[in-house]
């Protein structure tokens, strides 16, 4: 069976795919999703009469929930395995369908809560056993003020299924099938599946760089009518709704989802701005030392040039981080030997694996997956540790409930990122390290920092000027690409060469295609700066600092982003200072790198 070729073991969440005990299960889930619906269709609003009656429809809500997670977990692993699997890909169209049926329980909730006055809502969420629902809750109330007729909020679900959400599907589908002719500098030809372009665009050579560049996006070119349509339909879905549901701006939706203010996100974007030029001096050091004036898209996540930098194997890779982890963080580092010891992770290179990486969860087993290729370079071992930060993020929230656990992108990234960053400090710690892999990882440290202050602002930048754009009428694939060539141009500045912009890169990113979250890009900045900012912490403090980095984690989906900061951490996102000073901070790093270079260019 195909499964068998997969790396990670899936057999805690069921005995097989279609086996007797995953078909029991979605039965059951969707006869029980059937019958909350019918209770909750037919409860007033909330009120002091009807208490009791609600409390019982949001922990019928709160277990089905719980449970359609787990099989969409699962589902979700199999067909980013594996993308040329049919079965797979019908079963995930179906757990489409459960969740719209989930979505008109949440419509009847939205209904109960959008005028009860804050006095009931209160003493419903003062109940025993709705403990630590109440900040989820007011969301809802919050998205309640926002949303059309119960009706028509049940005929949008419905039609989701088959519109927004079939066009995100469409796109992983193409995404995972789709190949591209690499041809060596040596002559020799292959044909790979895009999953594995990125590692080959953070190759040494600059000439497998663009030759997979170049390949990668002659493939994107012939099927670019399908990321455009599905974009233009995504984008348009969304205004759509917008205008119906009386959201006044696009970014409103971006951030409630991210669970921060307007006001927040502009001190970011604000201290970034004011600081660009540490992030564009990063790029020009880098272009100096790769003997190149400027840099082209594909050249920000390259290697500096050095000699001797061999492949890491798996095992190799999977060594360093537990090292690297148990130097600073005993618990994190035991924790990631039983993710080893449980084959929580499918890693190898195959066809029909989509592109990218991502860590996923179920709240029934409370187990975690990882999700990547990894292709023997430093920077998947980067990668691993990253997706280790977000499994470890789930498995601090221990015992919590379902409705406590839903922390937003912008906190998520936090924990992700402070792995990386154990990663390298526990490296560049090592006694017997050479120069060179010194210089390769400060390097990684910058360049992934270049990333994050450049490149996501790009796709911020482009997302926010598309969804103007779109308001007046579909975008066509010109203009889409001069849109991103003009996006990467004004943010990158000068240190971008001329003609060495990627036009496809609206295309190929599978970020802009992900339907259940609007502005899948500042939230990694935001979590990279602040990440840098708890890492600061720690650094200061030592293992004292890490209960309070845990309770930062565990608070995570039960207080708004500003909140669980200033109290576990002391820190107001909202003033631009604590932006600027994690900026400011790769500037040691950047220093020690310009230091190295000159030893290891006698050497090179």
């Amino acid at each position: 069976m195909t499964v068998q070729t997969m790396d990670w073991d899936l057999s805690s969440y069921f005995s097989s795919f279609n086996g007797e005990d995953m078909t029991s299960f979605k039965d059951r889930l969707k006869d029980d999703i059937a019958g909350v619906q019918q209770t909750a269709s037919t409860l007033d609003d909330l009120n002091n009469q009807n208490l009791s009656a609600w409390e019982s429809v949001i922990l019928d809500f709160e277990d089905l929930i719980t449970r359609l997670r787990h099989i969409s977990s699962y589902i979700g692993c199999l067909t980013s395995a594996d993308a040329h699997n049919e079965a797979y890909s019908m079963e995930e169209g179906a757990v489409s369908v459960l969740s719209a049926e989930m979505t008109k329980i949440h419509v009847d909730i939205h209904r109960a809560l959008k005028t009860v006055s804050d006095e009931v809502f209160n003493s419903f969420t003062d109940r025993p056993l709705l403990k630590d629902t109440g900040y989820y809750l007011s969301r809802i109330k919050r998205q309640a003020q926002y949303t059309m007729s119960p009706c028509e909020e049940v005929l949008t679900a419905d039609l989701g299924v088959n519109g927004i959400e079939a066009w995100g599907r469409l796109y992983d589908s193409i995404s995972g099938k789709l190949e591209f002719e690499m041809t060596y500098p040596d002559g020799r030809t292959e044909r790979l599946s895009m999953s594995r372009r990125r590692s080959l665009m953070e190759h040494s050579d600059r000439r497998i760089r663009i030759a997979a560049f170049e390949a990668g996006n002659a493939a994107w070119a012939q099927v670019e009518s399908v990321p455009e349509a599905a974009l233009n339909a995504i984008g348009g879905t969304r205004l759509t709704l917008n205008k119906y549901r009386g959201v006044d701006h696009f970014l409103d939706i971006a951030l409630f989802q991210a669970g921060i203010t307007r006001e927040t996100l502009d001190a970011m974007f604000d201290a970034i701005y004011s600081e660009i030029d540490v992030a564009r001096n990063i790029l020009k050091s880098k272009a100096g030392h790769m003997n190149q004036d400027r840099l082209a898209w594909f050249d920000f996540s390259a290697p500096m040039p050095a000699k001797d930098q061999a492949n890491v194997s798996w095992e190799e890779g999977k060594s360093l981080v537990k090292k690297a982890f148990g130097q600073s963080y005993p618990d994190l580092a035991t924790y990631v030997q039983s993710v080893y010891d449980k084959s929580w992770i499918d890693w190898s290179p195959r066809a029909g694996k989509r592109p990218g990486a991502f860590c996923t969860g179920s709240p029934l087993s409370k187990e975690s997956r990882v999700y990547m290729t990894y292709n023997d370079t430093m920077g998947d071992v980067l990668t691993l540790a990253h997706e280790l930060g977000h499994a470890f993020h789930g498995h601090t929230m221990g015992s919590a409930r379902t409705l406590a656990r839903s922390y937003p992108m912008t906190l998520a990234e936090s924990a992700s990122t402070f792995g990386e960053m154990l990663l390298m400090r526990g490296l560049l710690d090592e006694p017997a390290i050479s120069n060179e892999l010194k210089a390769f990882i400060l390097n990684l440290e910058i360049s992934h920092a270049a990333v994050y202050l450049l490149d996501i602002p790009v796709r911020f930048e482009f997302e926010k000027a598309f969804y103007e754009e779109r308001a007046e009428g579909e975008i066509v694939v010109s203009r889409l690409k001069e849109l991103m060539v003009e996006t990467q141009r004004r943010v990158v500045g000068d240190v971008l060469e001329d003609g060495g912009e990627d036009p496809y890169f609206w295309a190929s990113k599978l970020h802009f295609y992900i339907t259940g979250v609007t502005f899948y890009n500042f939230p990694y900045t935001f979590g990279f700066l602040l990440s840098r900012g708890l890492f600061s912490q720690f650094l200061k403090q030592g293992p004292t600092f890490l209960p309070k980095y845990e309770s930062f984690l565990q608070r995570s989906g039960n207080d708004t982003v500003e909140n669980v900061v200033a109290q576990c951490l002391g820190v107001d996102l909202t003033q631009p200072d604590f932006w600027v000073e994690a900026i400011h901070s790769l500037k040691e790093p950047h220093r020690r790198l310009e230091q190295l270079m000159p030893q290891i260019n006698k050497t090179v």
